[in-house]
């Protein structure tokens, strides 16, 4: 294990040390023409991709599924956080990453990529606080085997201003509560170590949880374990519904046969309450929930699920499924003007209210989210 550690460590030495003398050489620049598109169009996303000579990168696209421009990146991207102040995008490397890359769309400021430091790696994710100064990133101290929460300050460059423990193991989404007093963490409980790659480690002694930390403490607000009964229920990912209350999505990892609850919710001071979904929604999402997303205006939720190959739309208020649709690949799913936009895989970018989609050249990554509109 030591020799093992030791090349590992080499190796994540290595790559950092690259990713700051590259910096933003990676990162390519909107064209005028994709500038002026991306200010116009009435609403844009976006989503990290591969690319069909196998390179990586993050592109925007409008709400019809066109191709605004793309920005190449050095790995594969995961997560995207969106900041409210100026609408930078953050693209998060996938797990077991050691990148993040900023990225102003109105071009005002050159692309900034971040390393992770020593002793840890992203998990793919992190969100702005409210007012957009600080960055707040998912990591892993994986020789403490604890998650950490890295702290970073977006009006300097993202320069990084500490950490503090996101009181679970294996953190992986997080959001911040509307009024930006919180942030709700899903800590998975799933311990890994990147001597291991992407291998899960404790699917035995596995220990999910949900947290609401303080942003500007980092203490403990509140703590949710799941019931041991669900331990192999690992919280993955979150969005935000009304009046405070924060939805996550859960992926298993006990038997196929078995039917848990996949999605819930909890606001402030309350129990967390599941999702009494369906048995065949359940299996239709194959005990796997890739992406979460609430539309707020119309009350409901959305769950992706690329190993079930299906997209499902639930009422929020009354948790009644409306619509199950198949989707081969189905992966991010973000809020639409009406319903929900999906992107899968195999480059389709779909909306729930429409039949059909675009298919795009490149191959979509694990999650869309909407800049705006």
């Amino acid at each position: 294990m030591a020799q093992g550690q030791s090349l590992s460590r080499s190796r994540l030495i290595d790559r950092r040390a690259f990713l700051r003398g590259a910096g933003a050489a990676w990162a390519g620049t909107l064209a005028p023409s994709a500038a002026f598109a991306l200010r116009h169009a009435p609403a844009v996303y976006a989503s990290a991709f591969m690319a069909p000579d196998g390179r990586f990168g993050l592109a925007t696209l409008t709400e019809e599924g066109a191709l605004i421009d793309r920005v190449l990146m050095p790995a594969r991207a995961h997560g995207l956080a969106v900041s409210p102040a100026d609408g930078t995008l953050v693209a998060f490397a996938r797990r077991p990453g050691i990148f993040a890359l900023a990225v102003d769309p109105t071009l005002s400021r050159p692309p900034v990529t971040m390393a992770a430091v020593e002793g840890r790696h992203f998990f793919g994710h992190g969100s702005f606080s409210r007012d957009g100064r600080r960055l707040f990133a998912t990591e892993n101290d994986f020789d403490g085997n604890r998650g950490m929460i890295g702290v970073y300050d977006a009006t300097d460059g993202f320069r990084r201003l500490g950490e503090f423990p996101s009181y679970g193991i294996g953190p992986h989404d997080m959001v911040a509560s509307e009024d930006g007093r919180f942030l709700a963490v899903a800590n998975g409980g799933i311990e890994t170590h990147p001597d291991f790659g992407r291998a899960k480690l404790n699917l035995e002694q596995m220990a999910p949880s949900l947290a609401l930390i303080d942003t500007d403490s980092g203490a403990l607000v509140e703590r949710h374990a799941l019931p041991a009964a669900l331990n192999r229920l690992s919280t993955r990912h979150l969005d935000l519904g009304d009046r405070g209350r924060i939805w996550f999505a859960c992926q298993y990892e006990g038997p196929r046969s078995d039917r848990p609850p996949l999605a819930g919710s909890f606001a402030p001071g309350e129990a967390l309450s599941f999702l009494d979904l369906p048995d065949e929604t359940t299996q239709a999402l194959a005990n796997y929930v890739g992406a979460i997303a609430i539309n707020r205006a119309e009350g409901l939720i959305g769950l992706a699920s690329p190993k079930g190959g299906v997209e499902v739309v639930v009422e929020a208020n009354s948790g009644r499924v409306l619509d199950t649709r198949s989707r081969k690949d189905a992966a991010g799913i973000a809020a639409s003007s009406q319903g929900f936009a999906v992107t899968s895989y195999d480059g389709l970018f779909a909306t729930t209210d429409r039949a059909g989609g675009v298919k795009s050249p490149v191959a979509w990554d694990q999650h869309v989210v909407r800049l705006r509109g």
